[in-house]
């Protein structure tokens, strides 16, 4: 299950912000890809084109808005600043203020951002992997249902093959009529050749289970012929 490749949003309006985020971004093998963009036209900020956010605010009222901006785009981020307080928030999405000293906040703000991406991805898997084991389920119980389905089927396209032979041997038929029935005849044929498959597949299944050591799934006899 390969994930797509992360994207990092870069806010500032200082070009030298953004050139330490990225020479101190922790070596990996696949990086994520970097976007700057200018600090003030974070209003613009679009949900699904970023997984994580890193930006230095301005102080006082556009700090607030920042904040706000970031939150309502439903993505995490990193705040770096001296005159921050240290906090985590998360009332629309996580927001962790980093402060520390100017030698050291490039470097602390690219281990965490690297540790929040892991973190996503790993959701994100999780989320992957929950859908495929729905998927599977309800695939399973649609198999569940024609197992237990099979005899009645069997008994129904019995029926059917032996009214449609009983028409093509009455004598004085029109040819349409008999045409018809030769054809409700081969379609019956058919549908039951499917049905074996069914329980070839079913025995398969039977064997292999019990060659791994793991108890058949009951209620799957074979289905009697027609």
């Amino acid at each position: 299950m390969k994930l797509k490749r992360p994207t990092v949003l870069i806010l500032s309006s200082d070009p030298a912000f953004a050139r330490a985020i990225t020479a101190n971004w922790p070596q990996d093998r696949e990086p994520p890809a970097f976007v700057v963009m200018e600090r003030d036209l974070c209003g613009d900020l679009q949900e699904g084109t970023f997984d994580l956010v890193i930006a230095d605010p301005p102080a006082g009222e556009k700090r607030e808005h920042l904040r706000t901006a970031i939150g309502l785009a439903g993505r995490p981020a990193i705040l770096t600043g001296c005159d921050l307080s240290p906090q985590v928030s998360s009332a629309h999405g996580l927001i962790v203020e980093l402060s520390c000293e100017p030698e050291s906040w490039a470097a602390m703000a690219g281990l965490l951002g690297r540790e929040i991406l892991r973190r996503s991805q790993a959701e994100s898997r999780a989320q992957e992997a929950e859908t495929l084991r729905a998927a599977a389920e309800a695939e399973a119980m649609l198999g569940r249902y024609m197992a237990e389905m099979r005899h009645n089927v069997n008994n129904a396209l019995t029926s059917i093959l032996g009214n449609s032979e009983l028409l093509l041997l009455e004598p004085g038929l029109p040819a349409n009529v008999l045409a018809q029935a030769d054809t409700v005849r081969n379609m019956a044929l058919r549908l039951h050749e499917v049905f074996q498959r069914f329980s070839s597949i079913e025995k398969e299944l039977t064997v292999a289970a019990r060659e791994s050591g793991k108890k058949p799934v009951p209620g799957r006899a074979a289905a009697s012929g027609i």
